[in-house]
């Protein structure tokens, strides 16, 4: 069952109440340390199981709860569907371990209705970078599901934005009248939120949909190819975690691996993948930014391009470059998405296309390929 997606409103003065939910007392004590510090979060509590969890979210009420994947007798996942059968609106952050049976139990808690997800670090050092890595990791991720109430009332608009050009709803605004070009491709940018979405919109594509799909998920390694997997059991298109140099073919989906930036490259007659490790961008690797600036160096006014629920702005400056060559910008609207941060900054720039539930993409995404009078693209025309 998938959680609420409208993000919970905090009343003035009030905190974010958070219990959490680690069978580790280090563990416990270390995420109440990197908690306690930010004036907008409250630990109201703790719990060592699944079965004291239950009993203290029934008791402290919390908007949010960090939720260790594996634990002895009642586990997280079990402590997850519980909750996805009482509380859709309790925000739960899984934690889990980077290894191949942390990221599937992770993984299987997505699926399930977990809202986000925090890795255990492992030989991070001292106790106060231990603390820091995990502030700087899980505040954000908290935060991104709230919105905190004004502290002091004042007027609708202040001096500072009075001069400001109002944002007008992107579908609102004039678009140029010239057909498109011929779509060839579409890549796809997603964060918070994305595993369940993906899986909505992949499971939909025709058996004969003929263009390549790019995807930009941001997850680290192992979990990337989990997504790939799952996603394959949903769909007749081909699903792969992309590898350096593999040719970008009709029907076949690429997921970008985690830690690597996944890029587009010509090579002779044939577009193909390129991996790497350059810096982060948006504070992502893989970033969907990168994916975005290749497809418009090398498709043009040709690319489909789709941005989906997700925390930050990854994609923003890559849609912008897109739309300035041409090409079509489709967006996941609000009330659909999990976290409206990544297709909200697309909207507020005025680059969307359209801005569609989630289970208005693919079909807008067929009518717009369906609509072009050319002829189905071969694999070597898709280079």
């Amino acid at each position: 069952m998938k959680a609420v997606s409208k993000k919970k409103r905090i009343p003035a003065g009030a905190r974010i109440r958070v219990l959490v939910v680690d069978d580790s007392v280090v563990i416990r004590r270390l995420i109440t340390h990197a908690l306690q510090e930010d004036p907008g979060i409250e630990v109201i509590g703790s719990a060592c199981d699944g079965s004291a969890a239950l009993a203290q979210i029934a008791s402290l009420r919390p908007d949010l709860i960090t939720l260790d994947v594996e634990m002895p007798g009642l586990n997280g996942i079990e402590v997850l569907q519980h909750l996805r059968q009482n509380r859709t609106d309790l925000r739960v952050i899984l934690f889990s371990t980077l290894t191949d049976r942390g990221a599937a139990t992770t993984m299987e808690g997505l699926w399930l209705g977990a809202d986000d997800y925090v890795t255990k670090a492992s030989n991070v050092g001292a106790l106060d970078r231990s603390i820091q890595s995990l502030r700087e990791e899980l505040v954000p991720k908290i935060k991104q599901f709230f919105e905190f109430e004004s502290q002091v009332p004042g007027p609708a608009v202040s001096k500072a934005r009075a001069n400001v050009e109002p944002i007008v709803p992107a579908l609102l605004r004039p678009r140029p009248t010239s057909v498109p070009a011929y779509p060839k491709i579409v890549v796809i940018g997603v964060s918070t939120g994305g595993p369940t979405a993906l899986e909505t919109i992949i499971s939909v594509f025709p058996a004969d949909f003929h263009l390549p799909v790019l995807i930009v998920q941001h997850m680290p390694a192992c979990f990337t190819r989990l997504l790939a997997e799952r996603l394959q059991t949903v769909t007749k298109l081909t699903v792969e975690e992309a590898t350096e140099g593999a040719a970008v073919e009709r029907g076949k989906v690429f997921i970008a691996p985690g830690n690597y930036h996944m890029q587009l490259q010509s090579s002779g007659t044939q577009t193909t993948i390129h991996l790497d490790q350059g810096p982060p961008q948006n504070a992502c690797r893989p970033a969907a930014d990168v994916l975005f600036r290749s497809a418009a160096n090398i498709y043009g006014p040709s690319v489909l391009c789709v941005v989906m629920t997700g925390m930050g702005a990854d994609g923003l400056k890559g849609a912008e470059l897109l739309k300035a060559g041409g090409a079509t910008v489709i967006v996941q609207d609000e009330a659909s998405s999990v976290v409206w941060g990544m297709a909200g900054g697309v909207v507020r720039a005025g680059l969307a296309d359209a801005v569609l539930p989630l289970n208005g993409i693919v079909p807008e995404i067929v009518k717009r390929v369906e609509q072009r009078s050319v002829p189905r693209v071969s694999k070597e025309e898709v280079a």
